[in-house]
């Protein structure tokens, strides 16, 4: 693992109409993962983990924030802009009431009209810089895989020319000119989004019924504008290799394997297409026990044997401690604490992190007769009335959900 950052998450928020509420299933969450590190997201159910993952690769428009992929970006949302220029214009009706005010209590006509003036002037501003960040995010959000798909022609081209430069032997020439040719297609077909692979919670949901394991592994080549049918099988039958599955399986349907099977049928999938970030969404949740270990142990030697970077939301702390790097601790929509594993678990500070390692059972008949269980209660723990909560780093690389109190207080039991 290195420093080189493949993600970068700012201020994701995902909100949902419910009528005329609005569900914020998450709310402002920053993050970033670093590349060949795994990044575990840890939640109790619905508090927002699975629709991060989905809003990453882009299952969902998100409504505010930035994902940028490899200094790209790949998602981008209008409600900070548009929320900003809401506030422009009510904060210039109300400086226009009071100049208005001002005029009627007997102030100069000059004065009022030079103040009117003034605020007209820094609303346009205003209304000039959102409108530019409205249009970029929808330009990078619409055209991203565009603008990717041209970046890599210009690539191929360019490697191209350097080689056809170097060629006298005509026949050759002509070769090369043909590979170029295939080359700049199946670039001009290339997207971003290739590059992030999703592994789905329900192995059997995931899964075409109607389309045999083959289809299903060779479905991204194909999409991706491979027809060369020699290599795609040859790819398919390695990647059964790889996850434990021998060719025979590639004739097969879904619903002839058993649920372990299944998910290795969506890894392979999943790495089909040589990703550079595996979104893994509860990979192992619906599996047995006895097979949950196996498929954690062939995605850690897929990690190391492919350098994956591999994005790992569950909600079983022992599991993700075992396989992540960091972990990032996610409460209705926010996420509230983001540490290294080791760190994580020898110094909890947030109050919901204490409950959730609290509730981790252990094979130990003397400890478990003495565990307590901590219960959350945020309306106890916490006092948001005016001091407000912010992600603040308490010590190096561990970040707290908190307010100025709680910050002196955690920094206090770390020293």
């Amino acid at each position: 693992m290195n420093d080189d950052i493949i993600l970068k998450v700012e201020h994701l928020c995902q909100y949902f109409k419910m009528g005329h509420a609005e569900l914020k299933a998450v709310d402002d969450v920053s993050f970033d993962v670093k590349r060949g590190e795994v990044f575990g997201l840890v939640g109790e159910s619905g508090c927002g983990k699975t629709t991060t993952g989905r809003s990453i690769i882009r299952l969902y428009d998100i409504t505010g924030g930035s994902i940028y992929f490899e200094g790209q970006r790949i998602g981008a949302g209008t409600r900070t802009y548009k929320d900003a220029v809401r506030a422009a214009k009510a904060a210039f009706k109300a400086q226009k009431k009071e100049i208005e005010a001002a005029k009627e209590a007997g102030a100069s006509e000059e004065e009022c009209a030079a103040r009117l003036a003034k605020a007209e002037e820094e609303l346009h501003a205003v209304l000039s810089e959102q409108s530019k960040n409205i249009r970029s995010a929808v330009d990078d959000q619409k055209n991203c895989n565009k603008k990717f798909a041209r970046a890599q022609v210009e690539k191929v081209r360019a490697a191209y020319a350097d080689k056809k430069a170097a060629e006298s032997d005509p026949e050759r020439l002509s070769a090369l000119e043909a590979e170029e040719k295939e080359a700049v297609r199946l670039a001009g077909k290339d997207r971003i989004m290739n590059k992030i692979q999703m592994i789905f919670q329900d192995p059997i949901a995931s899964l075409d019924p109607r389309m045999t394991v083959h289809d299903i592994i060779a479905e991204g080549l194909v999409i991706r504008g491979v027809k060369d049918k020699k290599y795609i099988d040859e790819q398919v039958f390695r990647m059964l290799d790889l996850v434990g599955l021998v060719p025979d399986h590639a004739n097969r349907y879904p619903h002839e394997f058993s649920g372990g099977q299944r998910q290795r049928i969506g890894i392979a999938r999943s790495i089909i297409l040589n990703p550079e970030l595996i979104i893994a969404d509860e990979p192992i949740s619906a599996l047995d026990v006895s097979i949950q270990a196996q498929v954690i142990n062939l995605l850690n030697d897929l990690r190391h044997e492919l350098g994956l970077t591999i994005l790992f939301i569950a909600h079983d702390l022992s599991v993700v401690k075992y396989f992540s790097d960091r972990i990032g601790v996610m409460y209705f929509g926010k996420l509230v604490e983001l540490a290294s594993s080791d760190d994580l678990f020898a110094h909890p500070l947030h109050p919901y992190t204490r409950s959730l390692l609290s509730a981790i059972p252990l094979p130990d008949p003397v400890y478990e007769r003495g565990r307590t269980r901590i219960v959350y209660n945020p309306i106890a723990e916490h006092d948001y009335s005016v001091d407000k909560p912010t992600m603040r780093e308490v010590s190096a690389g561990h970040f707290v959900y908190c307010n100025d109190a709680e910050f002196e207080r955690y920094q206090r039991q770390l020293s």
